[in-house]
């Protein structure tokens, strides 16, 4: 049983450094709204979504009110759109993503995740439809979250999907041009997708899930980087051990607030997501927990393994907090959403390369990074193949967000406000990968994958 006199103990990582609850989020089953009928199946999606989440924010926030513990945001993941509109065209694809939009603002959430397709060994009829419509779908959106699923370790990579998706990117750009190509950061491809992810912009509602629940997304990047001053002069099993010790605390406030939220919404509980997600705030940084360990800034040698170190102790400290750890669960490395990065890749000490050769001890991968908007779709798609290849070969998640800022160059800078920050154009690699992209087909599973 977790007490209130735990939570107490974490008073201070609360005021003074950062420690919140990134997101409550609530994964809702559509598959039972399926019908023949586009008007009746939007109007099924709408009433499901409305009667199920009706309290969802007002919960969050009793919460955080009663136990003092900031409750930053509240959300909905959905089943997979593309098996929900299995049978319907690209229009009633558009026609739902507007319903989902219409539901999030009536019941007072700020991200809708679950505009998906989930096509690692192939699309359907349904897939492409929804792949085709994501550019209109989050451009005329204001809260719907898309994600696609491009390869698993067991299935190989999709590469015709692969092609694809530089392709979407690019238009999302353009059409969102006026507003920094914001439908881009409601995008995002994966390999090795999970089904119980409760931040966006990927969180969708696996198959395999239960017809509602609750997962809640803990960070606390300012906690961590605050005790390490602590073991500033340390060896590294010290380090290790001041890691992990911080995270069990993180991760104890999150089972309480989740065992709270599923108890007042009658709703199961699902999973604990114990991902370091930083934010723009001061103090509040995954860079900054870098400076701490003794690198001169993100990007300088010795920033893969102290990512490792960080992600791996996090894991274990969160999995002796709670029996129900899920979700990508370790440290995020999104450019935009953390100061210290976008110090970091300013002053040239972070690449692309580099982001990438960190993503392979990481929780996700290339996340919220602007480059060029001249850069070329096949750039882009290539960029997604390689970041597809660390998930499935290392058999773990990766994922590409990137922002081809229209009409922005090298140097400058994209501003999307929020919890989603400001961003730095980076350089890409100018040399072409078109003809690779063009191949096609898929790239088989690696032999690991046939182990039972």
């Amino acid at each position: 049983m977790i007490t209130q006199g735990e939570v107490l103990e974490t008073n201070k990582m609360i005021n003074e450094e950062n420690l919140d609850v990134r997101t409550i989020t609530m994964g809702i089953n559509l598959l039972d709204c399926a019908d023949s009928d586009s008007d009746r199946l939007c109007t099924k999606i709408y009433d499901k979504i409305t009667k199920s989440a009706e309290n969802l924010v007002k919960t969050g926030e009793d919460i955080s009110r009663e136990y003092g513990i900031p409750v930053v945001n509240k959300r909905i993941s959905v089943t997979p759109i593309a098996l929900v509109a299995s049978g319907h065209s690209q229009d009633t694809c558009i026609k739902i993503a507007k319903t989902l939009d219409k539901a999030a603002i009536n019941v007072g959430v700020n991200f809708i995740g679950g505009y998906s397709a989930l096509i690692q060994k192939g699309s359907s009829e349904s897939d492409i439809n929804l792949v085709r419509s994501i550019p209109e779908a989050l451009a005329s959106t204001e809260r719907v979250c898309s994600s696609v699923n491009l390869g698993t370790s067991r299935n190989g990579i999709n590469m015709n999907g692969v092609k694809k998706m530089g392709e979407i990117i690019k238009e999302m750009a353009y059409l969102t041009r006026k507003d920094g190509s914001m439908a881009c950061a409601k995008f995002v491809v994966f390999c090795n997708a999970v089904e119980d992810n409760p931040f966006m912009a990927g969180a969708f509602h696996g198959i395999g899930e239960r017809e509602r629940v609750i997962n809640v997304g803990v960070s606390g990047p300012g906690v961590v980087k605050y005790a390490l001053e602590s073991a500033r002069d340390a060896d590294f099993e010290t380090l290790c051990e001041t890691i992990k010790k911080t995270a069990f605390k993180i991760t104890r406030v999150g089972q309480l607030v989740a065992k709270e939220a599923s108890a007042r919404l009658g709703v199961p509980f699902g999973i604990i997501d114990l991902s370091l997600a930083p934010t723009p705030a001061i103090g509040d940084s995954i860079a900054e927990i870098f400076n701490e360990m003794g690198l001169e800034a993100a990007g300088a040698p010795g920033t893969t393994a102290a990512l490792a170190i960080l992600n791996d102790n996090v894991k274990k400290g969160g999995l002796m907090a709670s029996t129900s750890v899920g979700g990508l669960s370790g440290a995020f490395i999104p450019v935009s959403e953390d100061h210290g990065m976008i110090e970091a890749a300013k002053s040239g000490a972070l690449s692309i390369e580099k982001l990438e050769a960190m993503t392979c001890v990481c929780s996700v991968g290339l996340d919220m990074i602007a480059i060029p908007g001249d850069t070329p779709a096949s750039t882009i798609s290539g960029i997604i193949a390689d970041e597809m290849a660390i998930g499935m070969i290392n058999n773990k998640t990766t994922a590409v967000r990137v922002i081809p800022a229209y009409g922005k160059k090298v140097g400058e800078i994209v501003e999307f406000g929020g919890l989603l920050g400001m961003a730095p154009i980076m350089p890409v690699n100018g040399w072409s990968c078109e003809r690779f992209i063009k191949r096609g087909g898929r790239i088989p599973a690696p032999v690991h994958s046939f182990k039972n």
